[in-house]
C-alpha cells in the first residue's frame, strides 16, 4: 500500500478540488473512486470535506461559486514563505500570499509564468495524503504547456526538479519530472498545436482498477470523457471531467508504492 506520513521538499502531497456543488461532487467521486467523507468546519465559515480510502485521507473537497470546478495541486516545501519569495522572483504571480491553516501547515497559492495554478505547502500537523497510488488515489499530476522548456525551467528553480525528456523523432513528446530525492514525480505534457499564449494547466490523475470501466461509469454518472481511452505505453489512461466541469484523468498500470 502507498501509505504516506511524509513527503520529501518539491513533491507533491496534496489535492483538493473546488467545487460550486459539493454534495453533487460527493456523489460522482464517492461512486467512481469508493471515497468516503467527512465534513470539518472551516474557521470563519464554510466546509472542507476530507476525502478517504479506507481510513486513509487523499483529497479534499471545498465549495466555492466564483470560478470554474477545479483541482487544485500542492507540492511539499520546507517554507512557504521562502518558496513564495522564490516563486516571485521566478515570474511567478502570488494569488495567494502564505497563511496558515490552523496547525495543519502553512501555504500559498501562485500561478506560473504561462498561467498554470499550483500551491505549496508547508506541512506541520498534515504531511499530506495519507495514501498515494492505490486505486482511488493520487498517483501523478502532469502539467499541459505550450512552452514546455521554459516550464521545466521554471519549476526546476523553484523545486528543485530534474526533467527527463521522451522524445521520438527528434521532438521531445514528454518530459518526466523527477524530485530532489529522485523520486518520479510527475509530467510535462508538450501542447502541440496549441498558441504559445494559452494558459497552462495541471491535470490529476488517479488510479482505478479498469480505465475503461471508469469511463463507462463517468458517463452514466454525468461526467464527460475530454480524451482516451489510450495507452501511451506504461499503462491506459483517459482524460475526464465530473458534472461539475473539472477535468481530471484516470490510470489503469502498475505504480509504486
Amino acid at each position: 500500500m502507498g501509505l504516506r506520513k511524509r513527503y520529501e521538499p518539491g513533491t507533491f502531497c496534496w489535492a483538493d478540488l473546488s467545487t460550486a456543488d459539493i454534495e453533487g461532487a460527493k456523489a460522482f467521486y464517492g461512486d467512481l473512486l469508493g471515497w468516503g467523507f467527512r465534513d470539518d468546519e472551516i474557521p470563519g465559515g464554510g466546509t472542507y470535506t476530507m476525502c478517504y480510502v479506507g481510513e486513509d485521507d487523499v483529497a479534499a473537497m471545498v465549495e466555492q461559486d466564483q470560478q470554474p470546478g477545479h483541482w487544485n495541486h500542492y507540492v511539499s516545501v520546507e517554507s512557504a514563505d521562502e518558496a513564495t519569495a522564490e516563486a516571485r522572483r521566478l515570474g511567478a504571480t502570488v494569488l495567494e500570499e502564505p497563511f496558515d491553516v490552523m496547525d495543519a501547515g502553512r501555504m500559498a497559492v501562485f500561478s506560473d509564468p504561462d498561467g498554470a495554478v499550483f500551491c505549496v505547502w508547508e506541512g506541520w500537523g498534515h504531511a499530506g495524503a495519507g495514501r498515494v497510488n492505490d486505486a482511488g488515489c493520487m498517483t501523478w499530476n502532469e502539467l499541459q504547456s505550450a512552452r514546455p522548456d521554459e516550464a521545466a525551467a521554471f519549476y526546476s528553480g523553484l523545486f528543485g526538479w530534474e526533467t527527463e525528456p521522451i522524445t521520438e523523432d527528434g521532438r521531445t513528446v514528454y518530459a518526466t519530472i523527477k524530485n530532489r530525492a529522485g523520486w518520479m514525480n510527475g509530467g510535462i505534457m508538450p501542447t502541440t498545436g496549441t498558441p504559445a499564449d494559452a494558459p497552462s494547466f495541471w491535470l490529476i490523475y488517479f488510479t482505478v482498477p479498469s480505465c475503461d470501466a471508469a469511463v463507462a461509469r463517468t458517463e452514466e454518472l454525468g461526467g464527460r470523457v475530454l480524451a482516451g481511452p489510450m495507452e501511451p505505453g506504461f499503462g491506459r489512461i483517459s482524460v475526464l471531467s465530473d458534472p461539475q466541469g473539472a477535468p481530471f484523468a484516470v490510470f489503469e498500470g502498475e505504480t509504486d508504492e
